[in-house]
Formats: structure tokens, sequence, C-alpha cells
């Protein structure tokens, strides 16, 4: 197991905070009952495009949509220091 930072441990790759795609994003939102999904993002957000429809927009919080087309992105805690690292779940992907 991998201590992520979370608050849970979980092996890396399986769905946790290294996932990748609508596979991270829905982790993400879904870890601590929901509560990290609206967490804000230290240092006030991470600079990004939407990887939908190309749009700029900062992420602010480790759940977000995209302005422009309302595109669902995430990051998770261990990995949000680089913008790099955000995940979009894909075009019509819609929080529960």
């Amino acid at each position: 197991m991998h201590e992520c930072g979370c608050g849970g441990s979980h092996a890396q790759g399986s769905g946790g905070p290294f996932a990748e795609g609508r596979e991270l994003v829905e982790f993400v939102s879904q870890a601590h009952g929901g509560a990290l999904r609206s967490r804000p993002i230290p240092g006030g957000g991470l600079s990004t495009s939407c990887q939908g429809c190309g749009a700029p927009f900062t992420l602010t919080t480790f759940v977000g949509a995209c302005p422009g087309c309302g595109g669902i992105h995430a990051v998770s805690p261990p990995r949000c220091d680089d913008a790099a690292n955000i995940q979009f779940a894909g075009a019509g992907f819609t929080l529960p």
C-alpha cells in the first residue's frame, strides 16, 4: 500500500490518488464522503486549459468544471503542485 496523504491507504495505480482520467476524477470526487471535492487547492489553484474544449481556466478546488463547456477536471492532493497532473473525466461526465 502507498500512503497518499489523503487520510487513506491505496495501492498505487488502483483507482487511488495516482489514477488517471475519469477514474481519478471519480476517486477525488468521492474521497472523504465527497468533502474533498470542494476543498480549495493550496496556493489559490492551478491555471490550466480544459482538456475538452481548450478554454483556459483556474482549477481552484480539487474537482471543478470548465466554465466554457462544463467538462469535469480533478487533481489529487498529493499531486496538486503541478497543473500537468490535472485529469479530465471525458465528454459527457457529470458529477452525482
